[in-house]
């Protein structure tokens, strides 16, 4: 069937995460400057009166923020269907995870693994655009792909996006290398909701990764939640990212990995903290700390060094824009991108209400045809097999035991 691209109305004032796509880090010297700022400092002169307008919205919503529109300024010219790419910036540290001797190593791959996709899923954008930045909502059935070529024998890894669904917004995602014998099966979406100086944002849905060891032990699930998280500054026009409270890693081996995130003020001191532990049953087998955007470290801060976020990320590669198909989210922002890179507000605002209406005209067309549209790689089911086994070795009262799921079709 030949697609038209139709993207969705821009809704949500939630500045998430993945998945999923943008670049760095709110250090501490930047976030103690953004706490002593007078309001709007950091809005651009020209933009002041709607961030004014905007922050008095804010303060009037109640509940979920998804009807707010964001000033242009603080648009990303990144689709929000490309953050799942953040789960492997660092494609050999997701190849690594099935060379584990034991379950034990194995599982402290996984957490090793997950923690090194933080950084580039919460924060990185600060240092590439200034602050967080509001990405681009994404058209239903809108697709990304892209690969993590071979280096040095550890094998292709694949990524396959879409977008399925669009009320509320939920992007689906596959990755895999299967040289390495590991892919990853997830999906996401947001509430968000003002507090009066924050944006609360809980992340909806969970993903599954699947480990086949090098050793030759059987194939290994592990079940990821995901971590809620708070935007700052919003009051300042310089919006940051932290994580909040915790998530979890369960194992189909038994192992649990809990981690726990505080900003500034607890545990270090330091903003973008976490602490995480590993257990089997009521034994708690390790534990580690420090920062998710900087080193932490197995132990305690004096002990060996887990992970040090500063090791250099890459870039997923993607076809050029001229050969991508027209549902492929670069070639259909292609002229909003542009618009919001070169300050060209008025290019972007234009470019983005065309494919709104395309977006909306689509839906009032589908309604009179009385069809619904269908799937290109995932096959959504109420509740996925795989999350309520390993939800119910999670032993946690706030999992739900049964959540549902879009499973890959096929072959990447």
């Amino acid at each position: 069937m030949t697609r038209t691209p139709i993207p969705p109305p821009h809704r949500s004032a939630s500045l998430p995460t993945p998945t999923p796509t943008a670049n760095g880090s709110a250090s501490s010297s930047s976030l103690s400057t953004t706490t002593t700022s007078t309001k709007g400092a950091d809005v651009p002169e020209e933009q002041k009166a709607g961030w004014t307008s905007f922050i008095k919205s804010l303060a009037k919503m109640t509940g979920d923020l998804s009807s707010m529109t964001a000033p242009p300024f603080i648009l990303s010219p990144v689709s929000l269907t490309e953050f799942p790419a953040y789960w492997c910036e660092h494609p050999q540290v997701f190849a690594q995870i099935s060379e584990g001797k034991n379950e034990f190593e194995r599982t402290e791959l996984v957490l090793k693994w997950f923690i090194c996709t933080l950084k580039g899923q919460y924060t990185t954008r600060n240092e590439k655009m200034g602050s967080e930045k509001k990405p681009l909502n994404p058209v239903l059935g809108e697709l990304f792909y892209g690969v993590w070529p071979d280096v040095n024998g550890r094998g292709e890894t694949r990524l396959i996006v879409e977008q399925v669904s669009h009320h509320p917004p939920i992007t689906a995602y596959y990755i895999e290398n299967k040289k390495a014998g590991v892919k990853l099966q997830g999906h996401s979406g947001q509430k968000t909701a003002f507090t009066g100086t924050a944006i609360n944002v809980k992340q909806s849905g969970h993903a599954v990764l699947t480990v086949t060891p090098k050793n030759g032990g059987p194939e290994e699930k592990y079940l990821i939640t995901l971590p809620k998280l708070r935007i700052e500054g919003i009051i300042w026009g310089s919006p940051y990212i932290e994580l909040t409270d915790s998530n979890a890693i369960q194992s189909s081996t038994g192992y649990t990995a809990q981690i726990d995130y505080k900003g500034k003020g607890y545990f270090t001191g330091k903003p973008h903290s976490y602490k995480a532990s590993i257990s089997k049953g009521s034994k708690t087998q390790q534990s580690y700390e420090g920062q998710w955007t900087g080193v932490s470290y197995i132990g305690g801060s004096k002990g060996p060094v887990f992970f040090d976020a500063h090791l250099p990320k890459e870039e997923v590669s993607v076809k050029p824009i001229e050969e991508q198909g027209e549902w492929e989210s670069r070639r259909l922002w292609d002229k909003v991108a542009k618009g919001i890179k070169g300050g060209n507000y008025d290019l972007a605002g234009v470019e983005k209400s065309r494919i709104e209406n395309d977006q909306r005209q689509r839906r009032k067309d589908e309604a009179a045809a009385s069809s619904n549209w269908q799937h290109a790689h995932f096959t959504y089911v109420d509740s996925d097999p795989e999350y309520q086994s390993l939800a119910a070795l999670l032993h946690d009262k706030l999992t739900p035991a049964h959540e549902d799921g879009y499973i890959f079709k096929g072959n990447i």
